[in-house]
């Protein structure tokens, strides 16, 4: 099936700046006015209308654009409409009578980003009697089955948890309408893609699909072709790392002197709490042990930790309690903590859209914050790629242990070493730019259904007609009205069900 685009544009349609405008109902918005949200993001003002017109959408979107309201919102209000016209529980399709069927699932990669997606849903949810819950691995099994069992809404999960859940009896997801994959790239990463489609297998065939991932792989490309149909595709850029009050710095090393650099730079350089990326599980826990010997109050946080221990590692942060955190980029993922001053890339991350996530975990909420990047004669390729996508040069460190001022040579290649001007003594420059807008398949692998489509009656935002291209059969783009994908009205279901 084609795929009709849509970028993201700085200047939003002067009748969509607002959450009104969106097609959003009183409690909706009364939550969001509570949550202290005023103007939607650009994913969040072209998602919302389209979802709530029941289309697939692929979101090409990074953590920090808001594309969880983005598709939190819409979901919300199709399932409060839905509890409108049927406001008796006992009318509720599937379950015993009384008993909330799971209409909305959404699986994310980690427990952090699964219990962040999920507390979302209850705050923009409040005034809905909507459920929510979420469950994840690492932790007693038996609290998750006891909220499952008094009936949710909104299911969020890691794919793992869930298929164990589902195995026991714990779980149906016969009645499931609305499918969310958020983070799917990571989840690949994860090597969650396998439990994924045999998720999808259990999903009734006539659904909506949402997709979101904040790169799009060859695997990830391919599940969206086979799960999404005649789907929207919402590509927010990448937001700027280069905001005002972040200075970042880049220091060119042998790998095997990061160690000490990394010593020295946390005494004589780093102010306030410290956050330190490494690339591996075993590189965190490596990196955090020679900082705890050198009198540093550190730990590390990934995967391979119980739940138990990476809530209390964080809270430990958050109070002061810990002077540094080692983490990896899944387990960071979720993370939202705003006083961190100072990020540390001890492994030079491996793409673009990685460094702009790690260091936009520094100057939040109007404060300073630095970042400085270890760079060795290996991870150059990485860095090159980095400037290239940021568009900008960033400065170099002098007067730190073992920095040198260019690239050094990869071991592992017969290049020269990259020449590249000097920067500030002892630390970075300040780097300046503005930045962006912030914010199944049944077996066999056959596409699903569809799912709901809804088109919007006259007078509500989808009177403006679509502005997305629809490549038709013959190839032409037709523009789609106010009507909703397959002549189905709001409200209405699909014959099936």
């Amino acid at each position: 099936m084609g795929h009709a685009s849509r970028d993201s544009n700085p200047t939003l349609d002067p009748v969509l700046n607002k959450f009104e405008d969106l097609g959003l109902s009183g409690p909706l918005l009364q939550g969001l006015e509570q949550a202290g949200y005023e103007t939607p993001t650009p994913i969040q003002a072209q998602s919302i209308p389209e979802i709530l017109d029941g289309n697939d959408v692929l979101g090409a979107a990074q953590t920090g654009t808001g594309k969880t309201a983005a598709f939190a919102l819409p979901i919300l209000q199709i399932m409060w409409e839905d509890d409108q016209e049927r406001r008796e529980p006992s009318n509720r399709r599937g379950g015993r009578p009384g008993r909330r069927p799971i209409r909305t699932l959404v699986l994310s990669p980690t427990r952090e980003l699964s219990a962040q997606i999920e507390a979302n849903f209850r705050i923009y949810g409040k005034k809905t009697r909507l459920r929510s819950t979420v469950i994840f691995g690492g932790v007693n099994q038996n609290p998750q089955v006891r909220e499952l069992q008094s009936g949710v809404d909104t299911l969020v999960a890691t794919p793992g948890r869930l298929l164990d859940l589902v195995s026991q009896g714990f779980v149906d997801l016969k009645d499931v309408e609305i499918l969310v994959l958020d983070e799917a790239d990571h989840m690949l990463d994860m090597g969650f893609l396998p439990d994924v489609k045999r998720i999808l297998k259990l999903l009734p065939r006539d659904r909506q699909n949402l997709l979101f991932s904040a790169t799009m792989p060859g695997p990830i490309r391919k599940l969206a072709d086979e799960i999404l149909v005649d789907p929207i595709t919402i590509q927010i850029a990448p937001q700027k790392p280069t905001v005002e009050r972040i200075e970042q710095s880049i220091c060119f090393v042998a790998q095997a002197d990061k160690p000490r650099l990394l010593n020295h730079f946390i005494e004589t350089k780093a102010t306030g709490s410290t956050l330190v990326f490494t690339r591996t599980k075993h590189g965190a826990d490596a990196v955090a042990r020679r900082l705890v010997k050198a009198g540093v109050k550190a730990a590390a946080i990934h995967g391979n930790k119980t739940q138990a221990n990476r809530v209390r590692t964080l809270n430990k942060f958050k109070n002061d309690e810990l002077d540094v955190l080692v983490a990896t980029d899944v387990a960071a993922r979720g993370i939202d903590i705003d006083g961190i001053q100072t990020v540390i890339n001890y492994d030079t991350p491996n793409t673009p859209e990685a460094y702009v996530h790690r260091i936009g975990r520094t100057g939040r909420a109007g404060r300073e914050g630095e970042t400085v990047m270890f760079c060795g004669g290996h991870e150059t390729k990485f860095f090159i790629a980095i400037e290239r996508e940021i568009k900008l040069q960033i400065p170099v460190a002098t007067g730190l242990p073992g920095c040198q001022p260019r690239p050094l040579q990869d071991p592992g290649s017969g290049d020269k070493s990259n020449s590249r001007s000097g920067g500030r003594s002892g630390g970075g420059g300040r780097s300046r730019s503005s930045s962006d807008h912030q914010g199944g398949s049944g077996s066999g692998g056959s596409k699903p259904g569809g799912g709901r489509r809804r088109g919007r009656a006259a007078g509500s935002v989808s009177g403006r007609g679509s502005t997305v291209g629809r490549k038709s059969a013959g190839g032409e783009a037709s523009k789609s009205g106010g009507g909703s994908k397959n002549g189905r009205g709001r409200g209405g279901r699909p014959s099936s069900r």
